[in-house]
């Protein structure tokens, strides 16, 4: 499946905030915004309540953090299911709960130093692995994943400037 994947398909997400009635320059302003997706998808986004404190973020988001967790867990996930399936194993269910952690890097930035996924994958039990065969099966979804294979992606940014109210 990876050699048909087409490297040249576009992933887009737009990012919407909105300062509304905040005064912003007193640093009192809310964190939540929107993500928005090509699909039609829109989540409710806002930073951490572990980074900024309420009332300024929005406990009931999902912050920028728990995404990319989620994000890693989800392709992990998704290249397993593939793999177990093109293998003859029939999976039933699968429950990932994933964590991260967050640490001070070499140059004492924050960043997600860790993330330990836990899958717990029930099995129809004529067609199961052994438990040798599932630590292979996991091994290779996570040789596959994009994500996990993009962890140092380089990050462009290409700002544009514009002003109301002149």
């Amino acid at each position: 499946m990876l050699e048909l994947y087409p490297m040249a398909a576009p992933h887009t997400a737009t990012v919407v905030w909105t300062r509304g009635t905040d005064d912003f320059l007193d640093q009192r302003y809310h964190r939540s915004h929107q993500w928005q997706f090509d699909g039609g998808a829109t989540v409710a986004a806002s930073s951490s309540p572990h980074v900024v404190p309420l009332p300024y973020s929005d406990a009931a988001a999902v912050d920028p953090e728990e995404a990319y967790i989620a994000a890693l867990a989800s392709c992990h996930m998704l290249w397993f299911l593939d793999i177990a399936s093109r293998a003859g194993w029939r999976v039933n269910r699968y429950t990932d709960a994933a964590a991260g952690t967050m640490a001070q890097d070499a140059e004492g930035r924050l960043v997600v130093s860790h993330v330990q996924l836990h899958p717990v994958t029930v099995f129809d039990a004529a067609h199961a692995p052994t438990a040798a065969v599932l630590a292979d099966l996991h091994h290779q979804a996570h040789a596959a994943c994009f994500l996990a294979n993009s962890v140092k992606t380089q990050i462009d940014c290409a700002p544009v400037l514009q002003t109301e109210g002149a």
